[in-house]
């Protein structure tokens, strides 16, 4: 199995930014990708970013798209999200998630095997 732990969200003015972590332990081994997703109240959980673990290729949802970026510390197990110029609309509970098996679409939140409790970002005035 494989554990995963986020941290990092708060309360940010809009256009600032925050810097969520998410710590992996267990199997880590058998991690292929990463992602972040992200559900508001009311609504569907998104895919907001993702991560193929071992050659670092990057994927993102078109609304974060040169705001957000994916990175992460193979050695460590760590994977990062940092979110710039924050928008109301990115106020959500973001969960990062881990994929243990090859060719899964990596923004189906279904193709993920791993979740973490989730962190709560608000982006407000």
């Amino acid at each position: 199995q494989v554990q995963l732990v986020e941290s990092g969200g708060g309360l940010v003015q809009p256009g600032g930014s925050l810097r969520l972590s998410c710590a992996a332990s267990g199997r880590t081994f058998s991690i292929y990708v990463m992602g972040w997703f992200r559900q508001a109240p009311g609504q569907e959980r998104e895919f907001v970013a993702a991560i193929r673990w071992k050659s670092e290729s990057t994927y993102y949802a078109e609304s974060v798209k040169g705001r957000f970026t994916i990175s992460r510390d193979y050695a460590k197990n760590i994977m990062y999200l940092q979110m710039n110029s924050l928008k109301p609309e990115d106020t959500a509970v973001y969960y990062c998630a881990a994929d243990i098996n090859v060719g899964r679409n990596v923004d189906r939140s279904s193709d993920y095997d791993y979740w973490g409790q989730g962190t709560q970002v608000t982006v407000s005035s």
